[in-house]
């Protein structure tokens, strides 16, 4: 039996659900550095948030806090301020490095450059980039100067661009050359009154013949890379992220700058920073991960990270891995699975000893991929969750306990996260027994939290009851208080008066060594509610047809029981996602039945 096939079976039984958990995985044994949380039950009862506070400076002379001032100037002024902060490598080989000093004088460049173009306190600055050095600059000059950093994904077309600039009504754009030109930029810019200024990263002799533009390299060359940050209050608004509804225009989660509290901690005990780690994390700062754990949290805690500008190549990432000799590594369900597929021997042409933690956020970690990461890596892969409106790591796999493939790990210190039941009156009731699924809540107050969906206030009111946040998320809490995800709400599947998650389906069906990737949805049935119909793409050297499609319904069914496993599968050569690596379940349905699409401008491959 391998080791998967033992984790699986401890995990699930015979008709699905949580059942008793023997550990597969010894985290002692792989310890290269003591890891910053050991004890579990003590940190948390001796956490607070004010003494997390306390581990970051705040702004000279009780100026308040701020993100670019904790992420960069409280490092260069120190004794890190020739620590390598950021390395950048670009698509076709160059590599520029950045020192915290070499950060704080570009990012105060870049601050005064907005100030001259009166672009104050709260006002919102767009980036549209991919993972290029003057994004991470923009990003820490707007902080610096109280301004709100607002990042799109670089493959966004004209429409949802548009959409967002309205609603977070964008004062300033950055954006290349090239993207200016394919996202169309000068059209777009016609019906927002409120954008000022567009910012162009490209050649001299463009940016002055386009003349509605700015020249960014010209601006920040005549920039001062002298900068008083202004007093910046914990509750002024830092971040803009947008998420997509299952239907409707995009929400605006607002985030504060006493949200660095989270980032810093979350860090420190989620991800494990310590003082002389090499960190990558492969999100685009499109996604809020990008932000929050490729720019922010890293730099808080004065360590190097990794920047490639490059989409997915697996053999480049291992490259990667290799000669930037990367301790620490962030990644994605849809990488891991995309890695998966190729297998394991390109990887040992690598050596990768220097990794010594591995950790997935997206969409839930399929038990599979977890232990795959033991095989491939020598470390499994530790899944944590969150949400853009959590605006950091919530409930996390630690590096020194055991893990439980296909969980979503432990609430972090500080957090308080229950199963509750919402009842038509607006009040909630909390589940004790463990097993029992429910909607995940979390006691609000924690300083990453969302202040507001912006010009929305109601649909903002309607996430929280009762003194908790409602995350629309479907889980389960066993008995040792490890966390399991089923589903979204939405995505729930009723079939014949069971409750059925899809994740559970989708994990299951991954156990099959043709299946690369799952997405599940409850298909109408006039006699049953629902049936369970899954779509499946293939890993290589496996081929779709007949004798498959009945083999893995037979596999899954032995797996999950009748009343659980999916009565029809389709092939697929890949499942939608939307570019953060979430299984789009809702489009999933929307295309079977024939229904609107709602937003997709999040969606892996499509503007």
């Amino acid at each position: 039996m391998s080791l998967f096939q033992q984790s699986a079976r401890g995990q699930r039984g015979a008709k699905g659900g949580v059942v008793p958990w023997k550990p597969i995985f010894k985290p002692k044994d792989r310890w290269k550095v003591i890891p910053n949380l050991i004890d579990y039950e003590r940190t948390r009862a001796e956490f607070s948030w004010d003494a997390a506070q306390r581990e970051l400076d705040g702004l000279p002379n009780e100026k308040g806090l701020n993100i670019g001032y904790e992420a960069v100037d409280r490092h260069a002024a120190g004794a890190r301020r020739d620590r390598l902060a950021l390395r950048w490598l670009g698509k076709q080989g160059e590599v520029r490095d950045f020192t915290y000093g070499d950060l704080q004088a570009l990012s105060n460049r870049f601050a005064n450059v907005l100030r001259g173009l009166g672009v104050g306190k709260g006002d919102r600055v767009f980036t549209l980039a991919g993972r290029v050095p003057e994004l991470y600059i923009t990003a820490l000059g707007t902080l610096k100067n109280g301004s709100v950093f607002c990042p799109l994904f670089s493959a966004f077309g004209p429409e949802p661009i548009r959409q967002r600039l309205t609603i977070g009504e964008g004062k300033l754009l950055l954006t290349t050359e090239l993207l200016y030109d394919r996202r169309r930029i000068a059209e777009v810019r016609q019906s927002l009154p409120h954008l000022k200024t567009v910012l162009l990263i490209g050649s001299e002799a463009r940016v002055t013949a386009l003349r509605e533009t700015e020249d960014f390299n010209r601006l920040m060359a005549d920039a001062s890379d002298q900068f008083e940050i202004p007093t910046t209050g914990p509750e002024d608004m830092a971040l803009l992220h947008f998420t997509s509804g299952t239907t409707g225009k995009p929400k605006g989660a607002i985030h504060v700058h006493k949200a660095v509290v989270a980032h810093h901690i979350t860090g420190k005990y989620a991800l494990d920073f310590h003082p002389d780690d090499i960190f990558w994390c492969t999100a685009d700062p499109g996604w809020v991960t990008g932000t929050s754990y490729g720019i922010i949290s890293p730099l808080t805690h004065g360590i190097t990270s990794v920047v490639d500008e490059a989409d997915f190549d697996a053999e480049r990432w291992y490259g990667i891995l290799q000669d930037q000799k990367v301790t620490i590594w962030y990644t994605a369900p849809t990488a891991i699975r995309m890695m998966m597929k190729l297998g394991t021997d390109v990887i040992r042409k690598y050596d990768l000893s220097q990794l010594r933690f591995a950790a997935s956020v997206g969409d839930p970690l399929n038990p599979e991929g977890v232990v795959w990461g033991e095989e491939a890596f020598g470390q499994p892969f530790h899944d944590n969750w969150w949400q853009t409106e959590t605006g950091g790591i919530m409930i996390a796999n630690y590096a020194a306990m055991e893990i439980r493939p296909g969980s979503m790990g432990r609430p972090l210190p500080g957090i308080e996260a229950a199963i509750v039941h919402r009842e038509k009156d607006g009040t909630v009731e909390v589940i004790d027994t463990p097993g029992v699924q429910g909607e995940l809540a979390l006691r609000a107050g924690w300083p990453s939290m969302f202040r507001g969906y912006l010009h929305e206030e109601q649909r903002y009111r309607k996430s929280f009851a009762e003194g908790w946040y409602l995350t629309g998320d479907l889980a389960k809490r066993d008995a040792e208080g490890y966390f399991w995800f089923v589903g979204r709400a939405d995505d729930v599947i009723k079939s014949a008066g069971h409750l059925i998650g899809p994740f559970e389906v989708e994990s299951a069906l991954m156990e099959h060594p043709a299946v690369a990737e799952a997405g599940v949805i409850g298909k109408p049935d006039p006699v049953i509610g629902e049936v369970v119909k899954a779509f499946v793409s293939l890993k290589q050297g496996y081929e779709p047809g007949e004798a498959l499609r009945k083999e893995l319904l037979g596999f899954a069914r032995t797996r999950l029981g009748p009343a659980v496993a999916p009565r029809e599968i389709d092939f697929r050569s890949n499942v939608p996602k939307t570019r953060s690596g979430k299984i789009m379940r809702r489009l999933l349905k929307a295309r079977e039945l024939g229904l609107p699409e709602g937003d997709i401008s999040t969606l892996e491959g499509e503007e």
